[in-house]
């Protein structure tokens, strides 16, 4: 039988993603579904510079690049961290404002959940 994890949202992650584009939305829920089953997306890479546990998904849309964050190691319940439209010149590096946040939501989440 497979155990299938809940997919949780932090309010602002959910409220981001939604502004994506549909084809986008589409192909980003894949990744964490997959994470929720026990299986591991082939989109979803591990985070530089996070503890383990938490994954990247990178898409391409027309153009644009789009990310998606989510932790697989905090409780019972597969979370998305943070959404958004990658806007950096510097890259394929996600800007240090997004990892600055991605590290102060995750710490947030986890006193909350203690």
């Amino acid at each position: 039988m497979i155990s299938i994890r809940e997919i949780a949202w932090l309010k602002g992650a959910r409220r981001d993603f939604d502004d994506f584009p549909a084809a986008v939305r589409t192909e980003a829920h894949l990744a964490p579904s997959a994470a929720a089953v026990g299986r591991k997306a082939d989109s979803a890479k591990p985070m530089k510079g996070m503890d383990g546990g938490v994954f990247e998904i990178a898409l391409r849309h027309r153009g644009d690049a789009f990310r998606v964050v989510y932790a697989v190691q905090i409780n019972a319940a597969l979370w998305v961290i943070r959404a958004f439209q990658k806007k950096s010149k510097s890259g394929i590096k996600t800007p240090k404002m997004e990892i600055d946040l991605i590290r102060e939501r995750l710490n947030r989440l986890k006193e909350t959940l203690k």
